[in-house]
C-alpha cells in the first residue's frame, strides 16, 4: 500500500464523521508554481520586479510600478531551474541573482539589465554570467553604498573549502582581489564606508573567533565557545562599534544584542527579550540612516520592539486595516517612503502591498496562490508538552475544519536542519493534510533554534535518541490529548525531517502507520564524509553536535543512530524522495 493510499483512506474515514466539512482541495493550489511573489521596488521607485512562472518554472519579471501586473514583462527565461531569488542594485540599473546547475549548490552571480531590449527571436534580455566559474560556490559579502557598480564577492575558485574576498564591478563582470583567505576565515563583515574592517573564524576546537582585519593580518578581539554563539552584524552608525548578536557566558541562556567596540573591547548590552522567553530574533536597520529601528524576536508569534517612532506609527497605521496579521517589511525605495509589505496569517499565504508614508495609502498588489479559498484553511495553535526526560517541547498543532478533535488520523512534521525551527504562519503541507482530515504536529524538539542554547545544546549526539524522542511524546501527547487514533499515525519530513522520519519508522516500527522521507540522510557516517570544502569551518561543529566518525565510540554512536542500520525493521509503508544531484543526501 503507497503513502497515497493510505492518505486517501486516512482521509476519507476522518471526513466520514463530520457533516460541515471544507470540500477537498486541489494539490496544485497548495504545491503549485504561485501565480506572483517576491515583489521587490526599485530604489527610485519606479519599477516593480516579482518572481512569476515563465513557460512553467519561475522566473523574474518587472513592470512599471503604476502598471498592472498584466503589462509585466519577463527578465529571465530559466526553464530548467526556478529562480529563488533575486535582487536590485543600488542604483536600479541591474537586477541580481545567483543560481546553480540542477542542484549541485554551486552558485555562479548573474546579472540582467531591465532596461535592455531582448535580442531578435528571444523574450528576455541576456543575463551575464557575472562569475562563470564551475564548480565554485560564490557569496554575495556586501553591496557598497558609496559604488553602486560595486559589489563584495567571496569565490573559493582557489580554494574549494575557503572564499577569497573580490571586488566585483557589475556593469563589466571585472574582479580584482582583495583579501586572500589563507587564515580559515568564514565570514567577512564590512564597515559603513565599504572597509573591510572584520572577520570571523572557527578555531580548531570549534570556537567562534571575531577578529579585526589590518594590512599586516588579524587581531583577536572577541570569541565564544563551540556551544555559544556570537557574531557580528552590522556597524553602529558611529561607524565605530559593532552590533553583535551573543549568549557569550555561564550567566547567558538567550541571545541578546550587543554593541562591541573592537578598538577596546568593550562590550554593552543593547536588548535582550523582554519577556526572557526567547532568543533575540533580528534587528531592523535603515538603510538611509543607518539607525537601529527596532528588534524582532519570534515566540509563539513574532514580537516587534520599535525605536524609532515614525516606523512604529506607519506599522501600526497599516495594522488597522488589516488587522491581526502578521505584517513583514520588505524592499523600500532608497529614500524609504514607499515600502513593499507582506501580510500573513496562520490561513493566509500572503497578499502583497505597496505602502506610501506619505500619504499613508496601502495599495493591495496581489495575493499568494490567489485561487487557494482562504475560507477553507484552519488555525495553527501553539501547544507544548513533556518529552521522555520531561524536557518541554513547543509545538504547532492544526487541527482539520469541520471535524471533531477526536481519533483522528494525524502525520508529524519534524522540521529540517535540524538547527532551525517551524514557527507560526501559513504552512502549505499542514494545510494540505488538515484539508485531508489530519490533524498535523509540528514540534520544535530540543537541538531547534530560538529557544536557547540550554536547549539547543541538549540535543547535542542525540540524533535517534532523544532528539527522537521528542518527535515520538509528540505522538503520544495527541493520543493522551484523545486528538489521534494511535493506529492512523504518519510521519513526514525533508532534510533532518527526513531523517527523523527514516528514525521513527525504523527504530520505534510500532508508532507509525506511514512515512514519507524527503531528501533524508539513512546513514550518519557517509552523510559527515560528504560535507563540502566549503563547510570547513563547521566540521568540529558537527562532530561534537552529531558525533566524530574519526574516533571508536563516535563511530559506535553514530552507526547506531544510523536507520540504514535498521531498515529490517521497518513494516510500515514508506516513500523516499532525493535529489538526482544532492551533493549531501547522493
Amino acid at each position: 500500500m503507497t503513502f497515497a493510499v493510505v492518505l486517501l483512506a486516512f482521509g476519507s474515514m476522518a471526513y466520514a464523521q463530520g457533516a460541515k466539512t471544507p470540500p477537498l482541495l486541489d494539490r496544485e493550489l497548495f504545491f503549485g508554481n504561485p501565480e506572483i511573489s517576491g515583489a521587490q521596488i526599485s530604489p527610485d521607485g519606479q519599477f516593480i520586479a516579482f518572481i512569476k512562472p515563465y513557460k512553467d518554472t519561475r522566473n523574474v519579471w518587472v513592470k512599471k510600478t503604476a502598471e498592472p501586473f498584466s503589462a509585466a514583462r519577463p527578465l529571465t527565461d530559466d526553464t530548467k531551474r526556478p529562480i529563488q531569488g533575486y535582487f536590485w542594485s543600488r542604483d536600479g540599473r541591474f537586477i541580481l541573482y545567483v543560481q546553480d546547475n540542477a542542484g549541485d549548490e554551486n552558485f555562479n552571480l548573474y546579472a540582467v539589465n531591465p532596461a535592455e531590449k531582448p535580442a531578435a527571436g528571444r523574450d528576455v534580455p541576456a543575463a551575464r554570467n557575472l562569475t562563470d566559474l564551475k564548480k565554485v560556490r560564490v557569496e554575495i559579502l556586501a553591496v557598497p553604498k558609496s559604488d553602486p557598480d560595486l559589489m563584495f564577492i567571496g569565490l573559493n575558485d582557489r580554494d574549494p573549502a575557503w572564499h577569497d574576498v573580490y571586488k566585483l564591478k557589475i556593469s563589466t563582470g571585472e574582479k580584482a582581489l582583495i583579501r586572500k583567505n589563507t587564515d580559515r576565515i568564514s565570514g567577512w563583515v564590512f564597515d559603513l564606508k565599504d572597509q573591510l574592517r572584520l572577520a570571523t573564524r572557527t578555531a580548531d576546537n570549534g570556537d567562534t573567533e571575531i577578529l579585526t582585519v589590518g594590512a599586516d593580518g588579524f587581531k583577536k578581539i572577541y570569541s565564544c565557545t563551540i556551544f555559544e554563539s556570537c557574531g557580528p552584524v552590522r556597524f553602529n552608525k558611529d561607524n565605530k562599534r559593532v552590533y553583535m548578536v551573543t549568549n557569550k557566558g555561564d550567566q547567558n541562556d538567550l541571545l541578546s544584542l550587543s554593541l562591541l567596540d573592537p578598538e577596546t573591547g568593550k562590550e554593552e548590552l543593547v536588548e535582550s527579550d523582554p519577556l526572557k522567553k526567547v532568543d533575540f530574533g533580528s534587528p531592523l536597520f535603515s538603510d538611509l540612516t543607518d539607525e537601529l529601528i527596532g528588534t524582532v524576536y519570534e515566540d509563539d508569534r513574532s514580537r516587534y520592539y520599535w525605536r524609532d517612532k515614525k516606523y512604529e506609527e506607519d506599522v501600526n497605521a497599516v495594522k488597522k486595516q488589516l488587522g491581526s496579521k502578521e505584517i513583514g517589511l520588505g524592499a523600500s525605495t532608497k529614500d524609504e517612503m514607499l515600502w513593499i509589505l507582506s501580510s500573513y496569517s496562520d490561513t493566509e499565504p500572503g497578499e502583497t502591498y505597496l505602502y506610501d508614508r506619505k500619504t499613508k495609502k496601502l495599495t493591495l498588489q496581489y495575493r499568494v496562490r490567489e485561487k487557494l479559498q482562504r475560507e477553507f484553511m484552519t488555525e495553527m495553535k501553539p501547544v507544548s508538552y513533556k518529552s521522555s526526560d520531561g524536557l518541554e517541547i513547543p509545538a504547532y498543532l492544526t487541527l482539520p475544519k469541520g471535524v471533531e478533535a477526536k481519533n483522528l488520523p494525524a502525520v508529524i512534521i519534524p522540521h529540517g536542519g535540524p538547527w532551525a525551527r517551524d514557527s507560526w504562519g501559513f504552512d502549505n503541507f499542514a494545510q494540505f493534510l488538515a484539508n485531508r482530515g489530519y490533524a498535523v504536529l509540528q514540534p520544535n524538539f530540543r537541538s531547534s533554534t530560538g529557544f536557547g542554547k540550554k536547549f539547543l545544546n541538549a540535543g547535542n549526539k542525540q540524533w535517534g535518541d532523544r532528539m527522537q524522542d521528542d518527535i515520538t511524546w509528540g505522538v503520544k501527547y495527541l493520543v493522551s490529548q484523545g486528538i489521534a487514533d494511535p493506529k492512523r499515525v504518519g510521519i513526514m519530513g525533508g532534510s533532518y525531517g527526513g531523517y527523523a522520519t527514516l528514525a521513527g519508522v525504523a527504530f520505534t516500527p510500532d508508532v507509525y502507520a506511514a512515512g514519507v522521507s524527503i531528501v533524508g540522510p539513512s546513514n550518519l557516517i557517509t552523510l559527515l564524509e560528504s560535507i563540502p570544502p566549503y563547510w570547513e569551518a563547521g566540521r568540529k561543529v558537527f562532530h561534537e553536535r552529531m558525533g566524530d566518525p574519526n574516533n571508536p565510540q563516535g563511530k559506535a554512536q553514530l552507526e547506531r543512530q544510523s536507520p540504514l542500520n535498521s531498515a529490517s525493521k521497518i513494516r510500515t509503508p514508506l516513500l523516499v524522495v532525493q535529489g538526482a544531484n544532492d551533493p549531501r543526501v547522493n
